[in-house]
């Protein structure tokens, strides 16, 4: 089963910089910490793709496409298709003073966005500063271990890996007439970025999904208690059973 242009995949991977043998990001917990990368904010899950759809490199996409479910693949990729060779015209120098105007100290290793851009500071010295604003990836041959484990064909399981992918979790998927709705699980801690994340679904889902012209989004807000409220309604729930059990126990003697 080769898959195509559309097709929605999640795959399992290990992306290792061949230079060095040095792990660069995986989906499994076990391989993370077995290399000593492993970070506790990160979610490690089989990762969608849809094909065609630039969500992952090149020559990721390129391999999935002659794979069949289940099938495992090691491949070597070349930096074209990859991250892209290393541009020399990226590189280049700004004042430190133009740094300091911004109350920025910068130094190596720094990453920054410059103009849109993301750079990092490669050397700082006789206030210049030399900033390279190619991926940190450029120009590197890659090796990837690749399984893909699901192919998913149902729209509304398309639209909760969308979701998904974005760290927002839909109970309830309906689709109709070009129309999805989506009914999110309550989520107590809401980040700015969240927020921004679950704005984004409605775009994620246009891309992706020819056949869905309208999304709507159910979202459930429920007031928090503060502290003193929850004590003492516990305070109050613990007195009511107490007298109860005071009273059982009385009844229970007469």
């Amino acid at each position: 089963m080769a898959f195509s242009d559309g097709d929605f995949v999640k795959i399992e991977y290990s992306a290792w910089r061949a230079a060095d043998n040095k792990l660069l990001s995986t989906t499994s917990e076990t391989v993370a910490r077995e290399n000593g990368i492993y970070d506790s904010k990160n979610t490690y899950a089989p990762q969608l793709v849809v094909i065609g759809k630039g969500d992952t490199i090149k020559g990721v996409e390129n391999a999935i496409k002659s794979m069949n479910l289940n099938e495992e693949k090691k491949v070597e990729i070349e930096p074209k298709d990859a991250f892209g060779e290393r541009d020399p015209q990226l590189v280049r120098i700004v004042a430190l003073s133009d740094f300091k105007k911004q109350d920025i100290d910068p130094y190596p290793g720094m990453r920054l966005e410059i103009d849109g851009r993301e750079a990092i500071v490669r050397s700082v010295n006789s206030g210049r500063v030399v900033v390279d604003e190619n991926n940190p990836l450029a120009g590197e041959k890659l090796i990837y271990d690749i399984k893909v484990v699901q192919k998913i064909d149902n729209d509304t399981e398309k639209v909760k890996a969308l979701a998904e992918r974005l760290g927002v979790n839909a109970k309830n998927v309906s689709i109709a007439n070009g129309k999805a709705v989506l009914e999110l699980e309550e989520k107590e801690d809401r980040s700015a970025e969240y927020e921004l994340d679950k704005a984004t679904i409605p775009n994620e889902i246009f891309r992706h999904m020819a056949n869905i012209n309208t999304v709507q989004i159910i979202d459930t807000y429920t007031r928090k208690q503060n502290k003193e409220q929850k004590d003492a309604e516990q305070q109050q729930q613990g007195s009511k059973e107490s007298n109860n059990e005071s009273k059982a126990n009385k009844t229970s003697k007469q």
